[in-house]
Protein backbone atom coordinates (compact mmCIF):
# COMPACT_ATOMS: atom_id res chain seq x y z
CA UNK A 1 0.00 0.00 0.00
CA UNK A 2 1.30 3.46 -0.87
CA UNK A 3 1.91 5.61 2.15
CA UNK A 4 -0.25 8.51 3.25
CA UNK A 5 2.30 11.13 2.21
CA UNK A 6 2.51 9.76 -1.34
CA UNK A 7 -1.27 9.84 -1.65
CA UNK A 8 -1.53 13.38 -0.27
CA UNK A 9 1.15 14.62 -2.66
CA UNK A 10 -0.62 12.69 -5.42
CA UNK A 11 -3.89 14.50 -4.71
CA UNK A 12 -2.25 17.92 -5.07
CA UNK A 13 -0.22 17.09 -8.16
CA UNK A 14 -3.17 15.18 -9.64
CA UNK A 15 -5.27 18.31 -9.30
CA UNK A 16 -2.60 20.41 -11.03
CA UNK A 17 -2.14 17.76 -13.71
CA UNK A 18 -5.82 17.66 -14.67
CA UNK A 19 -5.99 21.43 -14.55
CA UNK A 20 -3.00 21.88 -16.87
CA UNK A 21 -4.08 19.20 -19.34
CA UNK A 22 -7.54 20.74 -19.58
CA UNK A 23 -6.28 24.33 -19.74
CA UNK A 24 -6.03 24.62 -23.57
CA UNK A 25 -9.30 22.81 -24.29
CA UNK A 26 -11.53 24.47 -21.69
CA UNK A 27 -14.71 26.03 -23.06
CA UNK A 28 -14.27 24.25 -26.40
CA UNK A 29 -16.76 21.70 -27.69
CA UNK A 30 -15.66 18.11 -28.09
CA UNK A 31 -15.79 18.33 -31.91
CA UNK A 32 -13.68 21.51 -31.76
CA UNK A 33 -11.07 19.71 -29.68
CA UNK A 34 -10.91 16.89 -32.22
CA UNK A 35 -10.55 19.39 -35.07
CA UNK A 36 -7.78 21.37 -33.35
CA UNK A 37 -5.86 18.72 -31.41
CA UNK A 38 -7.00 15.33 -32.64
CA UNK A 39 -6.74 13.56 -29.30
CA UNK A 40 -5.09 15.42 -26.43
CA UNK A 41 -2.37 13.08 -25.22
CA UNK A 42 -0.17 15.50 -23.26
CA UNK A 43 0.35 19.14 -22.38
CA UNK A 44 -0.56 21.64 -25.11
CA UNK A 45 -0.37 25.44 -25.29
CA UNK A 46 -3.66 27.27 -25.32
CA UNK A 47 -5.04 28.27 -28.73
CA UNK A 48 -4.75 32.04 -29.27
CA UNK A 49 -8.54 32.40 -29.47
CA UNK A 50 -9.39 30.54 -26.28
CA UNK A 51 -11.57 33.01 -24.33
CA UNK A 52 -9.97 32.13 -20.96
CA UNK A 53 -6.52 30.63 -21.45
CA UNK A 54 -5.21 32.36 -24.59
CA UNK A 55 -1.46 32.82 -24.39
CA UNK A 56 -0.86 30.26 -21.66
CA UNK A 57 2.03 27.85 -22.32
CA UNK A 58 1.83 24.08 -22.33
CA UNK A 59 1.72 22.72 -18.79
CA UNK A 60 0.40 25.91 -17.18
CA UNK A 61 -2.19 25.60 -14.43
CA UNK A 62 -5.24 27.82 -14.02
CA UNK A 63 -7.42 29.17 -11.23
CA UNK A 64 -8.28 25.64 -10.04
CA UNK A 65 -4.75 25.02 -8.78
CA UNK A 66 -4.09 28.60 -7.71
CA UNK A 67 -7.20 28.76 -5.57
CA UNK A 68 -6.65 25.31 -4.08
CA UNK A 69 -3.23 26.47 -2.94
CA UNK A 70 -4.79 29.57 -1.37
CA UNK A 71 -7.10 27.27 0.60
CA UNK A 72 -4.15 25.09 1.60
CA UNK A 73 -2.19 28.10 2.85
CA UNK A 74 -5.11 29.47 4.86
CA UNK A 75 -5.73 26.06 6.42
CA UNK A 76 -2.13 25.67 7.55
CA UNK A 77 -1.84 29.26 8.79
CA UNK A 78 -5.05 29.05 10.80
CA UNK A 79 -4.63 25.59 12.33
CA UNK A 80 -7.11 23.83 10.09
CA UNK A 81 -10.17 26.04 9.62
CA UNK A 82 -10.98 28.58 6.93
CA UNK A 83 -11.96 32.10 7.93
CA UNK A 84 -14.53 33.03 5.23
CA UNK A 85 -13.72 36.73 5.26
CA UNK A 86 -10.00 36.10 4.94
CA UNK A 87 -10.65 33.70 2.05
CA UNK A 88 -12.67 36.43 0.36
CA UNK A 89 -9.79 38.90 0.71
CA UNK A 90 -7.27 36.39 -0.60
CA UNK A 91 -9.37 35.55 -3.65
CA UNK A 92 -9.89 39.22 -4.46
CA UNK A 93 -6.14 39.79 -4.16
CA UNK A 94 -5.51 36.83 -6.47
CA UNK A 95 -7.83 38.28 -9.11
CA UNK A 96 -6.16 41.69 -8.91
CA UNK A 97 -2.81 40.01 -9.49
CA UNK A 98 -4.17 38.09 -12.49
CA UNK A 99 -5.60 41.28 -14.00
CA UNK A 100 -2.28 43.06 -13.51
CA UNK A 101 -0.60 40.29 -15.50
CA UNK A 102 -3.15 40.69 -18.29
CA UNK A 103 -4.57 37.24 -17.63
CA UNK A 104 -8.05 36.27 -18.79
CA UNK A 105 -8.11 33.49 -16.18
CA UNK A 106 -10.18 35.20 -13.50
CA UNK A 107 -12.82 34.33 -10.92
CA UNK A 108 -15.76 32.11 -11.84
CA UNK A 109 -19.35 33.42 -11.88
CA UNK A 110 -20.45 32.39 -8.39
CA UNK A 111 -17.20 33.40 -6.74
CA UNK A 112 -17.08 36.75 -8.55
CA UNK A 113 -20.67 37.62 -7.63
CA UNK A 114 -20.14 36.66 -4.00
CA UNK A 115 -16.90 38.60 -3.61
CA UNK A 116 -18.40 41.67 -5.24
CA UNK A 117 -21.17 41.41 -2.66
CA UNK A 118 -18.62 41.21 0.17
CA UNK A 119 -16.88 44.28 -1.26
CA UNK A 120 -20.21 46.13 -1.06
CA UNK A 121 -20.54 45.23 2.61
CA UNK A 122 -22.81 42.20 2.36
CA UNK A 123 -22.11 39.89 5.36
CA UNK A 124 -20.18 36.72 4.54
CA UNK A 125 -23.15 34.72 5.84
CA UNK A 126 -25.24 36.07 2.96
CA UNK A 127 -22.73 36.58 0.15
CA UNK A 128 -22.63 32.97 -1.05
CA UNK A 129 -26.32 32.13 -0.87
CA UNK A 130 -26.67 31.74 -4.66
CA UNK A 131 -23.33 30.06 -5.46
CA UNK A 132 -24.16 26.78 -7.14
CA UNK A 133 -21.33 26.35 -9.66
CA UNK A 134 -18.19 24.25 -9.17
CA UNK A 135 -15.82 26.89 -7.74
CA UNK A 136 -15.85 25.47 -4.22
CA UNK A 137 -15.45 21.89 -5.43
CA UNK A 138 -12.46 22.79 -7.61
CA UNK A 139 -10.46 24.23 -4.69
CA UNK A 140 -11.58 21.93 -1.84
CA UNK A 141 -8.91 19.21 -2.17
CA UNK A 142 -6.70 20.61 0.63
CA UNK A 143 -9.61 20.21 3.06
CA UNK A 144 -9.84 16.55 2.07
CA UNK A 145 -6.15 16.10 2.82
CA UNK A 146 -6.22 18.07 6.08
CA UNK A 147 -9.33 16.43 7.56
CA UNK A 148 -10.02 12.80 8.42
CA UNK A 149 -13.33 11.71 6.83
CA UNK A 150 -14.90 10.65 10.13
CA UNK A 151 -16.89 11.74 11.97
CA UNK A 152 -18.81 13.02 8.96
CA UNK A 153 -20.47 15.97 10.71
CA UNK A 154 -17.12 17.39 11.81
CA UNK A 155 -15.69 16.80 8.35
CA UNK A 156 -18.61 18.66 6.77
CA UNK A 157 -18.09 21.57 9.16
CA UNK A 158 -14.67 22.09 7.57
CA UNK A 159 -16.05 21.77 4.05
CA UNK A 160 -18.90 24.20 4.75
CA UNK A 161 -16.52 26.78 6.21
CA UNK A 162 -14.46 26.69 3.01
CA UNK A 163 -17.63 27.08 0.94
CA UNK A 164 -19.47 29.71 2.95
CA UNK A 165 -18.37 32.99 1.44
CA UNK A 166 -18.88 31.96 -2.20
CA UNK A 167 -20.90 28.72 -2.39
CA UNK A 168 -23.07 28.52 0.72
CA UNK A 169 -25.76 26.49 -1.00
CA UNK A 170 -27.04 22.93 -0.96
CA UNK A 171 -25.46 22.29 -4.37
CA UNK A 172 -22.21 24.11 -3.65
CA UNK A 173 -21.59 22.34 -0.36
CA UNK A 174 -22.74 18.94 -1.64
CA UNK A 175 -20.38 19.06 -4.61
CA UNK A 176 -17.43 20.24 -2.51
CA UNK A 177 -18.20 17.62 0.14
CA UNK A 178 -18.18 14.89 -2.50
CA UNK A 179 -14.72 15.87 -3.75
CA UNK A 180 -13.22 16.44 -0.31
CA UNK A 181 -14.57 13.15 1.05
CA UNK A 182 -13.31 11.20 -1.95
CA UNK A 183 -9.85 12.73 -1.56
CA UNK A 184 -9.85 12.10 2.17
CA UNK A 185 -10.88 8.46 1.76
CA UNK A 186 -8.21 8.04 -0.90
CA UNK A 187 -5.55 9.46 1.41
CA UNK A 188 -6.73 6.93 3.99
CA UNK A 189 -5.98 4.12 1.54
CA UNK A 190 -9.42 3.46 0.08
CA UNK A 191 -9.98 1.94 -3.35
CA UNK A 192 -12.08 3.32 -6.20
CA UNK A 193 -15.34 1.94 -4.84
CA UNK A 194 -14.54 3.37 -1.40
CA UNK A 195 -13.93 6.89 -2.70
CA UNK A 196 -17.08 6.90 -4.84
CA UNK A 197 -19.12 5.66 -1.87
CA UNK A 198 -17.55 8.35 0.33
CA UNK A 199 -18.38 11.01 -2.26
CA UNK A 200 -22.01 9.92 -2.50
CA UNK A 201 -22.46 9.76 1.26
CA UNK A 202 -20.85 13.15 1.87
CA UNK A 203 -22.75 14.80 -0.97
CA UNK A 204 -26.07 13.57 0.42
CA UNK A 205 -25.24 14.95 3.85
CA UNK A 206 -23.75 18.16 2.47
CA UNK A 207 -26.95 18.87 0.56
CA UNK A 208 -28.67 19.42 3.90
CA UNK A 209 -26.46 22.43 4.58
CA UNK A 210 -26.40 25.97 3.26
CA UNK A 211 -29.12 27.83 1.38
CA UNK A 212 -31.31 25.53 -0.66
CA UNK A 213 -31.15 26.08 -4.42
CA UNK A 214 -32.93 24.14 -7.12
CA UNK A 215 -30.92 21.58 -9.03
CA UNK A 216 -30.40 17.88 -9.53
CA UNK A 217 -29.11 15.96 -6.51
CA UNK A 218 -25.30 15.72 -6.56
CA UNK A 219 -25.10 12.40 -4.73
CA UNK A 220 -27.59 10.72 -7.04
CA UNK A 221 -25.91 12.09 -10.14
CA UNK A 222 -22.44 10.92 -9.08
CA UNK A 223 -23.70 7.37 -8.55
CA UNK A 224 -25.62 7.50 -11.84
CA UNK A 225 -22.71 8.93 -13.84
CA UNK A 226 -20.33 6.25 -12.56
CA UNK A 227 -22.84 3.55 -13.45
CA UNK A 228 -23.48 5.14 -16.85
CA UNK A 229 -19.93 4.55 -18.09
CA UNK A 230 -19.50 1.09 -16.61
CA UNK A 231 -18.58 -1.52 -19.25
CA UNK A 232 -18.96 1.04 -22.05
CA UNK A 233 -16.42 1.47 -24.87
CA UNK A 234 -14.36 4.54 -24.12
CA UNK A 235 -15.58 6.80 -26.92
CA UNK A 236 -19.22 5.91 -26.35
CA UNK A 237 -18.76 6.57 -22.63
CA UNK A 238 -17.25 10.01 -23.33
CA UNK A 239 -20.15 10.81 -25.67
CA UNK A 240 -22.58 9.94 -22.91
CA UNK A 241 -20.72 12.05 -20.36
CA UNK A 242 -20.94 15.02 -22.73
CA UNK A 243 -24.52 14.44 -23.85
CA UNK A 244 -26.16 13.20 -20.66
CA UNK A 245 -24.05 14.15 -17.64
CA UNK A 246 -22.86 17.49 -19.02
CA UNK A 247 -19.57 19.36 -18.75
CA UNK A 248 -20.60 22.90 -17.82
CA UNK A 249 -19.59 24.88 -14.71
CA UNK A 250 -22.80 23.71 -13.03
CA UNK A 251 -21.71 21.61 -10.07
CA UNK A 252 -24.33 18.94 -10.81
CA UNK A 253 -22.72 18.41 -14.23
CA UNK A 254 -18.96 18.84 -13.85
CA UNK A 255 -18.51 17.03 -10.53
CA UNK A 256 -20.41 13.88 -11.59
CA UNK A 257 -18.55 14.06 -14.91
CA UNK A 258 -15.24 14.00 -13.02
CA UNK A 259 -16.23 10.86 -11.14
CA UNK A 260 -17.42 9.29 -14.40
CA UNK A 261 -14.09 9.77 -16.17
CA UNK A 262 -12.22 8.55 -13.09
CA UNK A 263 -14.35 5.40 -13.09
CA UNK A 264 -13.83 4.99 -16.83
CA UNK A 265 -10.07 5.19 -16.21
CA UNK A 266 -10.40 2.61 -13.40
CA UNK A 267 -8.92 5.11 -10.96
CA UNK A 268 -5.79 5.90 -12.99
CA UNK A 269 -5.23 9.66 -12.48
CA UNK A 270 -3.18 10.27 -15.65
CA UNK A 271 -5.72 8.49 -17.84
CA UNK A 272 -8.63 10.24 -16.12
CA UNK A 273 -7.04 13.64 -16.66
CA UNK A 274 -6.49 12.92 -20.36
CA UNK A 275 -10.09 11.80 -20.77
CA UNK A 276 -11.26 15.00 -19.10
CA UNK A 277 -9.08 17.16 -21.36
CA UNK A 278 -10.81 15.65 -24.38
CA UNK A 279 -14.36 16.23 -23.09
CA UNK A 280 -14.63 19.96 -23.67
CA UNK A 281 -16.66 22.35 -21.57
CA UNK A 282 -15.20 23.03 -18.14
CA UNK A 283 -12.64 20.30 -18.71
CA UNK A 284 -9.85 21.87 -16.65
CA UNK A 285 -12.03 21.67 -13.55
CA UNK A 286 -13.32 18.21 -14.43
CA UNK A 287 -9.70 17.13 -14.86
CA UNK A 288 -8.61 18.83 -11.64
CA UNK A 289 -11.27 16.99 -9.63
CA UNK A 290 -10.66 13.64 -11.31
CA UNK A 291 -6.89 14.09 -10.96
CA UNK A 292 -7.11 15.03 -7.29
CA UNK A 293 -9.21 11.99 -6.40
CA UNK A 294 -7.18 9.69 -8.65
CA UNK A 295 -3.94 11.06 -7.21
CA UNK A 296 -5.22 10.37 -3.71
CA UNK A 297 -6.06 6.81 -4.79
CA UNK A 298 -2.81 5.94 -6.57
CA UNK A 299 -0.31 8.40 -5.11
CA UNK A 300 2.21 10.72 -6.72
CA UNK A 301 4.37 7.73 -7.54
CA UNK A 302 1.71 6.68 -10.07
CA UNK A 303 1.95 9.97 -11.98
CA UNK A 304 4.33 10.24 -14.95
CA UNK A 305 7.67 11.66 -13.80
CA UNK A 306 8.04 13.81 -16.92
CA UNK A 307 4.60 15.33 -16.40
CA UNK A 308 5.43 16.20 -12.79
CA UNK A 309 8.70 17.77 -13.92
CA UNK A 310 6.78 19.93 -16.41
CA UNK A 311 4.28 21.05 -13.78
CA UNK A 312 7.11 22.02 -11.44
CA UNK A 313 9.17 23.88 -14.03
CA UNK A 314 6.36 25.73 -15.83
CA UNK A 315 4.49 26.76 -12.70
CA UNK A 316 7.16 26.78 -10.02
CA UNK A 317 5.20 24.22 -8.04
CA UNK A 318 6.66 22.52 -4.97
CA UNK A 319 3.73 20.68 -3.43
CA UNK A 320 5.45 18.20 -1.14
CA UNK A 321 5.79 20.74 1.73
CA UNK A 322 2.14 21.71 1.24
CA UNK A 323 1.11 18.07 1.61
CA UNK A 324 3.28 17.72 4.73
CA UNK A 325 1.62 20.72 6.37
CA UNK A 326 -1.86 19.47 5.55
CA UNK A 327 -1.08 15.99 6.87
CA UNK A 328 0.07 17.54 10.15
CA UNK A 329 -3.39 19.07 10.44
CA UNK A 330 -4.97 15.74 9.55
CA UNK A 331 -3.14 14.02 12.39
CA UNK A 332 -4.91 16.36 14.78
CA UNK A 333 -8.39 15.40 13.49
CA UNK A 334 -8.06 11.68 14.18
Amino acid sequence: MKDEHDRAVGALYGLALGDALGMPTQLLSRPSIVARFGTVSGFEPAPPDNPVSAGMPAGAVTDDTDQALIVARLLTESGGRIDPLRLAKELLAWEREMKAKGSLDLLGPSTKAALEAVSRGVPVEEAGKAGATNGAAMRITPVGIACSPAPLDRFLDGVAAACQVTHDTSLGIASAAAVAAAVSRGVDGGDLRDVVDAAVTAAAAGAERGHWVAGADIATRIAWAVDLVRDQPEQRALDQVCDLVGTSVASQESVPAAFAVLALADGDPWRACLLAANLGGDCDTIGAVAGAVGGALRGASALPADALATLRSVNGLDLEPVADALLTLRAGTR
